[in-house]
């Protein structure tokens, strides 16, 4: 009996102690609920709305004449794709002489579902507008004549952390007594230092006053001016009220975290280490035949630089040498999944995408791409592709997005790019490029490969980077394409049946529906034009 009454007691005492401790331990700091959906954009516009005067009628009395060459270049309502019509259908036409077509893009699913679809993706693209849209995207304009000085942009915060707002001040008004009014939304305003003769109301809250009879030292005082983020909530943005009276002013103040770096050492050497700077990346289905020739080309001129290899065959065969990296796939995974294996394992600057049927020359000179990113901000730089005919191609696309209304927007691809760059006569500005391309590693893990395009896939990917990926194309780093004309008294391999009936589907097939039905949902693109 004592001995139990001696075992509860300690077992008493031992809660006693973790209670005490946990007490001890638990944080002081009074945490606080933050809307993560919240939309300041919504606030600031009724603010601004409060503004506005009312319209001035004698200006809508005062006659205009439309400039149709200007006027037809503005955004319309609603966008439309159409193609052209007529022509011949000869041999090379559209290759000589390309015509624009236009395809809608809501054909990908059966009539039955297409509703369903339209509601499921306007719910998708309302929550996409949430997290993507801030108070920096609502329109301000400055009124005319304000004695306000404030910062237009450029105004950073770290969450939860305090800067002094620069530039504030009031000019040309004269007046016996000044008073300012700052409001913030997103934090509290505060001053580093005070001023004499200057009173200070609400300092250390949302909306602060400074007033005083002499503008000198208001100014100095507002020069002295705080701001502190108390609301964790990264990638959004303050707006921030900056009034006198009969005079307003908005400006914002964004909350960020600092970009995070990610450099590479590329070693010593003065010159470009295309084996430190570059991994060669390819996806293979099948023809190992032609992968072999790829990389004993490759080793001609660039021996030790790191090939990577993405297989998914059926059976798949072993590949191996010094500097190569074989991964092996799930059969039939698919074209943009094997690209997005071999991407994820390179870990140098650059990555080099090649098809497995290319063929190095001494007209394929690394150097050159590398030469290009490290000198510009490119992000991307295609190069060119030798037929075994003779002809080469950079297939350069402009690729542009007309604004739609509930239906979606019109997705618009034309042959050409959109200017030259300067130092690099070979080389032009465009949207999207060939499959032989040079990159920025982490530009291009950051867009990534959508896995469900599987057989038929390619400028999707520039499609998906538009907005944040900067494209270039040069003409002289040119690399062969093994032959694909066919001997008649030479009959197919079963690989080569099986290679065709995987990367050729019609045009009826599930993957062609697939990459029509991912431009409608995932991009809500109405439709596509292209020449």
């Amino acid at each position: 009996m004592r001995s139990l009454r001696k075992t509860v007691l300690l077992a008493i005492l031992a809660s006693v102690v973790l209670v005490l401790a946990l007490l001890h331990s638990w944080p002081t700091r009074a945490y606080t609920t933050v809307d993560l959906w919240q939309q300041p954009g919504l606030l600031v516009e009724r603010h601004l709305e409060e503004r506005f005067q009312e319209p001035d009628h004698q200006l809508s009395n005062i006659p205009y004449h439309v400039r149709d060459s200007v006027a037809s270049l503005l955004a319309r309502n609603s966008c439309v794709c159409e193609g052209e019509s007529g022509g011949v259908n000869l041999p090379f036409t559209q290759l000589l002489f390309p015509r624009v077509s236009a395809h809608p893009l809501h054909t990908a699913f059966e009539a039955s579902e297409l509703e369903e679809m339209k509601r499921r993706r306007a719910k998708e693209y309302k929550s996409f507008q949430k997290r993507s849209k801030t108070a920096a995207d609502v329109l301000i304009i400055a009124e005319a004549n304000s004695p306000l000085q404030y910062p237009t942009q450029g105004v950073d915060v770290r969450p939860l952390k305090t800067i002094i707002i620069p530039g504030l001040a009031v000019h040309n008004l004269p007046r016996d007594h000044y008073s300012i009014n700052i409001t913030a939304t997103l934090g509290t305003l505060n001053v580093a230092a005070e001023v004499d003769a200057v009173r200070i109301k609400g300092d250390g809250e949302m909306h602060m006053t400074i007033s005083s009879s002499l503008l000198p030292n208001l100014n100095r005082q507002l020069q002295f001016v705080t701001y502190t983020n108390t609301l964790f909530n990264p990638s959004t943005v303050d707006t921030v009220q900056f009034e006198t009276e009969g005079h307003q002013a908005v400006f914002s103040i964004k909350i960020r975290h600092g970009v995070t770096p990610k450099l590479y050492n590329t070693g010593s050497k003065g010159e470009y280490n295309v084996s430190a700077l570059v991994t060669i990346a390819t996806k293979t289905f099948l023809r190992y035949d032609k992968l072999q020739d790829l990389i004993d080309s490759i080793r001609r001129y660039y021996p030790t630089v790191t090939i990577v290899i993405a297989d998914d065959s059926e059976n798949p065969k072993t590949i191996s040498g010094p500097y190569i990296e074989h991964y092996i796939m799930p059969f039939g995974k698919g074209w943009f999944a094997g690209r997005n294996l071999a991407v994820s394992q390179v870990t140098t600057k650059y990555v080099l995408w090649v098809d497995d049927d290319f063929i190095f020359t001494a007209n394929t000179k690394l150097e050159k791409l590398v030469d290009v990113l490290e000198r510009t901000t490119l992000d991307l730089v295609g190069g060119a592709v030798r037929e075994a005919t003779g002809y080469t191609a950079t297939y350069r696309q402009t690729i542009s997005i007309e604004p739609g209304e509930e239906d979606g927007d019109c997705l618009h691809m034309r042959r050409g790019f959109h200017h030259v760059i300067q130092g690099f006569p070979n080389c032009v500005v465009t949207d999207g490029v060939i499959n032989f391309f040079l990159a920025r590693t982490d530009k291009v893990q950051q867009v990534g490969f959508d896995p469900r395009l599987a057989r038929v896939a390619h400028l999707e990917f520039f499609i998906d980077g538009l907005g944040s990926l900067h494209v270039g194309s040069c003409d002289d780093v040119i690399v062969n394409h093994a032959s694909k004309i066919k001997l008649p008294w030479v009959s197919q391999s079963e690989s080569d049946k099986t290679y065709a009936k995987f990367r050729y589907p019609s045009a009826s097939s599930d993957a062609t529906h697939t990459k029509n039905g991912l431009l409608y949902f995932k991009n809500r693109f109405q439709c596509l034009t292209h020449n």
